[in-house]
């Protein structure tokens, strides 16, 4: 396959309730730029995603979003401190987990989608 100097991906995920989601995200961190009425990007740097106004429970019981970072024991107490767990009815954090690939802790948001937010191991 050629390489095709790709310059992003940013997959579409929904929400149950559009507003209550668009809080959360901005209380994790990232920065939101609103498209249309029922749509927002919301990214941090080059990296983002959509988010919708549009909710069907099985779609959203099975989104999963990987993001990768570096330094992942002190993203984890940063969102740990965010006590968005406490503030969001249905937000989950868990705690780090450690696999032979990397490590990896998750968080659900106020929908249910299922964010998994690791780092690899360096080999």
């Amino acid at each position: 396959m050629k390489n095709f100097d790709i310059q992003s991906i940013r997959p579409f995920i929904g929400a149950k309730d559009y507003e209550l989601s668009r809080s959360f995200y901005r209380d994790l961190g990232f920065e939101e730029i609103v498209i249309l009425p029922n749509l927002s990007y919301f990214h941090m740097g080059d990296f983002g995603f959509y988010l919708q106004d549009a909710y069907v429970k099985d779609w959203i019981d099975n989104s999963m979003v990987f993001m990768e970072v570096k330094e992942l024991q002190k993203h984890f107490e940063h969102v740990k401190s965010l006590q968005l767990d406490v503030k969001y009815q249905n937000v989950r954090l868990k705690e780090i987990v450690h696999n032979n690939w990397g490590n990896v802790f998750f968080i659900y948001d106020p929908s249910g989608i299922l964010w998994q937010i690791g780092e690899f191991v360096k080999r």
